[in-house]
């Protein structure tokens, strides 16, 4: 005969089955990593011997944990928007360097009028600076990207390492000031521009691939490439110009060469 305790702890095992049973949405829950108890667990002790820019500096990076945690909500399909994930997913590749690349070199090769081509022409040339810039930041800084679900495909290729500042931010401000300027002439057409770019910027937050702080920055250095493209604008007779100086020099090292090579012999 079971004594009275072992009916209890047998009724405790039970009931407590039952409401695992019960509520299945809590065990998926926890299988994504960034939502998951510790999964940004990231201290920032603070003394009051330190200076007080560190002070601050260690209170601003706490807020800025917190709030890309709570913006995190598309971080896995467990996430409380897991649902739309895809559709963000589709909104970030807007914003990849790829299809950009490939897009804009092409309209450079095929463009049908010298204006075109120039347009292009800068737009490449911005493109590039903003990878080298972005690639030499995130090298120098070596910022970690938050924790987060990386057993998609998409996820396995895409995804850096280092998340300081946000590429896809930086392109999209670079690429919104550009149509801006250059090619947006009707209202709804610079409304359409300016929010592809908040949502590009605002899917890097929702998926948890940077921190708040990442796409802030990211979007004032894509804000001040522009102004730099703007500055060295590369109109397509300098180009020409350039190209002719370039290979009448390269001609010119040919003849000397092979003139040298006919007197000696």
């Amino acid at each position: 005969m079971s004594s009275p305790a072992s009916r209890r702890n047998s009724c405790r095992g039970a009931a407590a089955g039952s409401r695992a049973e019960s509520h299945p949405g809590r065990r998926r829950a926890s299988s994504c990593p960034y939502f998951s108890p510790g999964a940004q667990s990231e201290d920032f002790p603070v003394s009051l011997s330190q200076p007080m820019f560190a002070i601050t500096l260690r209170f601003l990076l706490a807020v800025d944990l917190w709030l890309s945690k709570r913006l995190g909500v598309c971080a896995c399909e467990e996430s409380p928007w897991g649902s739309i994930r895809p559709l963000v997913r589709l909104v970030e590749f807007s914003g990849h360097v790829i299809p950009w690349l490939v897009g804009t070199v092409y309209s450079l090769l095929r463009g049908e009028s010298v204006a075109e081509q120039e347009l292009m022409l800068n737009l490449t040339l911005a493109l590039i600076l903003d990878l080298l810039v972005v690639r030499a930041v995130k090298m120098l800084v070596r910022r970690r990207t938050p924790a987060q679900n990386r057993s998609d495909i998409f996820s396995a290729f895409f995804v850096e390492r280092y998340s300081f500042p946000s590429g896809h931010a930086s392109r999209a401000a670079m690429y919104a000031r550009f149509f801006l300027a250059q090619l947006a002439d009707t209202a709804s057409m610079r409304v359409l521009v300016v929010g592809w770019a908040v949502l590009v910027s605002l899917s890097r937050l929702l998926l948890a691939r940077h921190y708040v702080t990442d796409v802030g920055f990211g979007l004032a250095m894509g804000y001040c490439h522009y102004s730099v493209m703007e500055r060295l604008w590369v109109t397509w007779d300098c180009l020409q110009d350039q190209l002719f100086i370039q290979l009448r020099e390269s001609l010119d090292r040919v003849y000397d060469g092979l003139w040298m090579v006919d007197w000696k012999h």
